[in-house]
């Protein structure tokens, strides 16, 4: 089986689920990686590391921004070249809209958010969860190339192997740009939720601290700080619900669930979360799920493998120590 992983990246930062697939495409045959933009030497030196056995690559002025029109022209005409059999995109909003595209360019179809693969014959089966994450369905297209995106952190990280080497095939950018990148502003430094191997999320009982006498904005920027540390201890993101975000006080970049981030990590601290099934959906996937509510009758206890239940504001100070002394932090 002949197969394509698109290297999806920010001005040559590449998103970590991109080697994930490389790791995923490996098991079914032949792989080439596809890359796009501009000075792109590091990554395509870092896609042979991580298994690519060729790389198509665009390098080209064109290319420089993400523009999803350019981006889709481009792909598309380096898949009518190489004609393989699948496609794989680690599940992002810039390959969402890109798979998409290409599938109507090549008169195919797009199999989202798998999170296993199985190959029958020169077709891949996907594995998917459907219905809020409370079913899984197996899926194929007939069509050719198969477009799958894959969720993050659902497959394995392959060995970074320095020195491996391989063929370079160099493609020209295709297509006009219908839109104008004017600049970008900088967002939020730290762990990114798709990539986070542990997540520390407070809900609405941030804002429950007694000491602020009802000002549950002061109680939130409290509450988001102590959950900080302890993720900061174990070298992770924080989290939130919508509720919380809705009301201001945090971001919405670290909103967990349907309308926000679908997250794929080791360990999942929900602190003060009910447990709506919207935050549930975006955390079926978390192999070890905490759960922290003063509530024993909240809905969250209900998907967590360990439950306390208490004030977090009391709680998550003595996780935060004990974590420290077991670490050596």
């Amino acid at each position: 089986m002949k197969l394509c992983v698109y290297i999806d990246h920010f001005q040559g930062d590449a998103v970590s689920a991109s080697w994930e697939a490389l790791g995923a495409a490996r098991a079914f045959g032949q792989v080439s990686a596809v890359v796009l933009g501009t000075g792109l030497e590091g990554l395509i030196e870092a896609a042979f590391a991580f298994g690519a056995d060729e790389v198509l690559a665009a390098d080209d002025p064109a290319l420089a921004d993400f523009r999803p029109e350019t981006y889709a022209s481009t792909l598309s005409a380096i898949l009518t070249d190489t004609a393989p059999d699948a496609v794989l995109l680690p599940s992002t909003t810039r390959t969402r809209e890109v798979a998409a595209m290409c599938a109507i360019d090549l008169q195919s179809g797009v199999l989202t958010d798998a999170t296993g693969l199985e190959a029958e014959g020169e077709t891949l089966v996907v594995t998917r969860p459907i219905y809020e994450g409370k079913l899984f369905e197996k899926a194929a297209c007939m069509a050719r190339p198969q477009f799958i995106t894959l969720r993050a952190r659902a497959f394995a990280r392959p060995a970074h192997q320095p020195g491996r080497h391989g063929e370079v095939r160099r493609y020209a950018a295709v297509g006009q740009p219908l839109t104008v990148v004017e600049g970008y502003a900088p967002g939020e430094s730290g762990v990114s939720l798709a990539d986070a191997g542990v997540i520390v999320s407070g809900g609405r009982g941030v804002t429950n601290h007694p000491a602020f006498g009802g000002d549950e904005a002061a109680a939130a920027r409290e509450g988001f700080q102590l959950l900080g540390e302890l993720a900061g201890v174990l070298g992770g993101a924080v989290g939130a619900s919508r509720a919380v975000v809705d009301a201001g006080y945090i971001p919405y970049a670290h909103q967990v669930g349907q309308t926000g981030k679908v997250v794929s990590p080791d360990l999942y601290i929900a602190a003060g979360i009910s447990g709506a099934i919207q935050h549930i959906v975006g955390i079926r996937s978390a192999k070890l799920v905490v759960a922290i509510n003063k509530d024993p009758e909240a809905p969250i206890f209900q998907v967590a493998r360990y439950g306390v239940v208490g004030d977090l504001f009391t709680f998550v100070p003595a996780l935060t120590q004990a974590f420290k002394k077991k670490l050596g932090r």
